[in-house]
């Protein structure tokens, strides 16, 4: 049975991504946002690594995120730090409530978790009627890489308690017509070199290309468009495997 963001990529993704690590993302936007005053959403928010450091630097942030189990590690998280956020369970194409924001933002490449092509149109549409004039779309997606099919990749962590979780990932399905790759990972936890649980986890990104994304966004009335990469803003990207940041507004 296929679990998606369960109780063990969860912890894999804390493990692996704790507050306070960045790959150039958290100082990035906490750049672009640093002048937004009003409500802030972040669709998606995890486990709060990015979310975290917006709250902090005194902006008015809060958040959803489809699993119970990475909104139960982000409130942790929060609670550790005396922060408290507006946080709820809901999906990107679907979330309504009576708030309008200044900037919604989906960090990471989290947007790719929505492969149906309806759906991530229904998304970013939902995204645009809840933001108020004049408010900011920034949103991540990915170049596509060489994909393998049926490549296998294997990684390991070890947490406070000596538990070892192995996470095996396999390409299982690249449709080039639909445009997003199926993986397969199998998380195991280990104990005593005894498994004492385990979890399979289907998941599957969506690729796009770089202009297509922009009309996209430009065909739901999104306006003032700029592209980055890598973090570095107004840098078009010109290979593939960068990070693409699509800053719009409304």
């Amino acid at each position: 049975m296929f679990d998606f963001y369960g109780k063990l990529s969860s912890e894999v993704y804390e493990l692996d991504k704790p507050i306070g690590s960045s790959f150039g993302d958290v100082e990035y936007y906490l750049s672009r946002l640093k002048d937004i005053k009003g409500p802030i959403l972040e669709p998606a928010t995890g486990t709060g690594r990015i979310l975290i450091p917006l709250l902090e630097a005194g902006l008015d942030v809060s958040g959803f995120d489809l699993s119970n189990e990475m909104l139960d590690i982000c409130k942790n998280n929060c609670n550790k730090r005396n922060l408290n956020p507006e946080l709820f369970i809901d999906k990107m194409e679907i979330f309504k409530t009576d708030k309008k924001y200044n900037a919604i933002i989906v960090p990471t490449g989290t947007f790719l978790l929505i492969y149906e092509r309806e759906k991530s149109i229904k998304a970013l549409k939902n995204f645009y009627n809840h933001l108020n004039i004049g408010g900011k779309l920034i949103l991540d997606i990915e170049v596509q890489n060489n994909i393998n099919e049926l490549e296998i990749s294997n990684r390991s962590w070890t947490n406070e308690k000596d538990e070892i979780i192995n996470l095996s990932t396999q390409v299982m399905q690249i449709d080039y017509i639909n445009q997003f790759t199926i993986y397969h990972n199998t998380y195991e936890k280990i104990k005593k070199n005894k498994v004492i649980q385990n979890e399979l986890e289907k998941f599957v990104l969506r690729w796009y290309g770089i202009e297509e994304f922009k009309l996209i966004l430009e065909s739901l009335g999104y306006k003032n468009i700029v592209i980055s990469s890598d973090y570095k803003y107004n840098s078009y990207p010109n290979k593939a495997g960068q990070i693409v940041t699509f800053e719009a507004t409304k």
